[in-house]
């Protein structure tokens, strides 16, 4: 078997392929491209073979940008550590790979200055749509980024924007989870999550808590932002009387509170209960396991790409809002008591 060393590869061009099968240079360009079909399979056959011999590989950046078409979409995402973002990610990234696309992931890790850094980068490899999942603090660059392809947003608004928009129904998350924790008998309920810092899906969350709160005459509420001084915070939860519940707005928050819980010698989940936003793989080998709303991110991140690719194939119909419900997953820290 021949190799070829990355330096040979790149000098073989596509007119020694077509001199090597013996057919012309328009031949060899359909073959590598998107008419293949229209070529007689005794010449595909020879086509292959001197690709496969002289180790060619066509530049499919240049080819694409030659036709005004890179096949490249863009997402950027606020922090590529959240479980979250990762899971919607892959989701994107396999709808991409299912329809031809390359996906170019760009985080920003909740830097002002690395988003504009990375919307300008995306802007130079000519990615043909753009997925946000941040909160859009550089809107100028956003704005002209949207006038020239599709943009669409997943989980969090950004309202001079008007694009298609993925994500959960927070609302309807957020009752299921105080239904739940009414039904299995807590009373107290604390609402932690991270700092809102004009995230919209986090301010929906906690308005919507604080409606449903204040729509049920035998519970009460609290809201709590992560800081260093959770465990202190919790304790004072903690020494309240009645039945009490954490309702951790996110994996982020279910993490943190599971720590400082265990850090206080809380035993779980019998001094209290916990129920989460998002289904972490680590969730079920805690305690009993922990009561989740699972997000279905992959087909969270499917349908973004879907609407990306409906705008890329010339929809224009009004822009549209995409919001999933989520599944309960009982789990033994809301016990009822």
């Amino acid at each position: 078997m021949t190799t070829f060393s990355a330096a040979q590869r790149s000098r073989v061009t596509m007119l020694d392929v077509a001199e090597r099968a013996g057919v012309s240079k328009a031949s060899v360009s359909r073959f590598i491209g998107d008419d293949r079909a229209l070529l007689s399979d005794a010449i595909a056959l020879r086509i292959e073979q001197a690709i496969s011999e002289l180790g060619y590989r066509p530049n499919q950046m240049a080819r694409g940008l030659k036709r005004g078409r890179t096949r490249l979409i863009g997402m950027l995402v606020a922090d590529i550590r959240n479980p979250y973002s990762i899971a919607v990610m892959h989701g994107v990234e396999t709808a991409c790979r299912q329809h031809g696309y390359s996906l170019v992931v760009c985080n920003t890790d909740r830097d002002d200055a690395q988003e504009s850094q990375h919307l300008a980068a995306l802007r130079s490899y000519n990615i043909e749509g753009l997925i946000v999942n941040t909160l859009g603090h550089h809107l100028d660059q956003l704005l002209e980024l949207q006038r020239e392809m599709p943009l669409v947003l997943v989980d969090r608004k950004v309202e001079p924007l008007h694009s298609d928009l993925v994500g959960l129904d927070n609302p309807a998350a957020v009752r299921m989870a105080v239904e739940h924790l009414e039904q299995q008998g807590y009373r107290e309920v604390l609402l932690v999550s991270e700092a809102t810092d004009g995230t919209s899906s986090r301010l929906e969350r906690l308005a919507s808590f604080k409606a449903e709160i204040a729509a049920r005459q035998g519970l009460s509420g609290a809201v709590l932002e992560l800081d260093d001084a959770l465990p202190i915070h919790l304790q004072a939860f903690l020494a309240k009387p009645g039945a009490k519940a954490l309702f951790c707005a996110n994996g982020v928050a279910a993490l943190a509170c599971t720590r400082a819980l265990k850090a206080l010698g809380v035993e779980l989940f019998a001094d209290v209960g916990l129920i989460a936003l998002d289904d972490l793989d680590w969730y079920p080998l805690v305690g009993t396991g922990i009561t989740a709303l699972a997000q279905p991110t992959e087909a969270i991140g499917a349908s973004a790409f879907a609407c990306l690719l409906k705008r890329l194939r010339g929809d224009t119909a009004p822009t549209r809002t995409l919001d999933f419900l989520p599944e309960l997953m009982i789990r033994g820290s809301t016990q009822p008591i």
